[in-house]
């Protein structure tokens, strides 16, 4: 995989996400400004200032895309779909892309990162969001761009949930810790590592936490309680590729959610959320992971299963104390 390095695109590897021990460990995002409702932190949150680049073949870019969609952001939030394509260099656009607030045509994401940082050395990864008015990139870490959507626009946008209620805050931090290392990484350290011991390490570790939730999820509806939480949307995105993508692909062939009684239900629960299913695309997801340009090893063919069946009842409307969001 391909960087920039000051500035200008390079297909050599020197920024290896493999450690000499064979494990797979991600790199940090670089780009870390954070919007605001008042414009204090420098990055004001308006309606039409911003854009997001985004791919839903990629799970971290995914849960901006959920986040914009229950936070009633997508009249306010451009959106820009990227895909990879054998031979190309990085996130590719669909078609030429005018950059906004700007007359520039690109082809690449790498080249919106080259305006941004004209001497940029780095990956470069979605999702990215974009600074219409500066013309500049506020942030390429997922986790902190979902808990803006949440926060931020307030008061500009619709009306709607608070995924990361105050009270609630020491729980969700300790949930997705947790979900970080085991799952969000986990399945990553499964198809992406090169040592036997580092998969096996990596294999046990996930099942462990999937274990875990599979036992919380036994006593409430969702992950905190009977309220859907940002804790929810960042383990979504790897639930929903599981059993289609990762339960092969990267090699994580113990069990399938669908094995998980609690897990499987809850899966469908929040698909079932309005407005999810249409930010969800598995075939996508699956083109991305298997066509000759994805993270794994892949003849470039697409398999047609399995059949997740993900309008079928949850039933977890029951479990626990749990009430539906309006």
């Amino acid at each position: 995989m391909g960087h920039l390095l000051d500035g200008k695109w390079t297909h050599e590897d020197k920024l290896k996400e493999i450690r000499e021990d064979g494990k797979y460990v991600k790199f940090d995002a670089i780009f870390r400004n954070w919007l605001s409702a008042d414009g204090s932190t420098g990055f004001k949150a308006e309606a039409g200032r911003y854009h997001l680049y985004s791919s839903v073949s990629c799970p971290w870019a995914h849960r901006t895309e959920l986040l914009r969609a229950l936070k009633r952001l997508d009249g306010l939030i451009g959106l820009t779909t990227t895909r990879q394509t054998e031979g190309g260099e990085g996130w590719t656009f669909l078609e030429d892309h005018i950059v906004p607030g700007t007359d520039t045509s690109v082809k690449y994401l790498h080249e919106v990162y080259a305006l941004a940082a004209p001497d940029y050395t780095g990956r470069v990864t979605v999702p990215t969001l974009w600074d219409i008015e500066k013309r500049t990139i506020v942030s390429n870490e997922s986790s902190e761009i979902i808990k803006m959507f949440n926060e931020a626009f307030v008061g500009v946008a619709p009306d709607s949930p608070d995924f990361y209620p105050e009270a609630l805050r020491a729980d969700i931090d300790a949930v997705n810790e947790m979900v970080l290392d085991g799952i969000n990484n986990g399945v990553n350290r499964c198809g992406r590592g090169v040592s036997q011991e580092a998969y096996d390490a990596a294999f046990d570790n996930l099942f462990a936490a999937l274990d875990a939730l599979e036992e919380r999820l036994s006593g409430q509806r969702y992950l905190c309680g009977p309220e859907q939480t940002l804790a929810d949307w960042r383990l979504y995105p790897n639930l929903i590729r599981f059993d289609s993508i990762y339960y092969l692909g990267y090699k994580c062939n113990l069990r399938r959610i669908e094995d998980y009684p609690n897990l499987s239900a809850y899966l469908r629960d929040l698909y079932q959320t309005p407005g999810i299913a249409a930010v969800s695309d598995i075939e996508t997801m699956k083109a991305g992971i298997y066509s000759g340009a994805g993270p794994v090893p892949s003849n470039g063919i697409v398999p047609r299963g399995p059949d997740l069946g993900l309008e079928r009842a949850h039933g977890r409307a029951g479990v626990g104390s749990a009430r539906l969001q309006p």
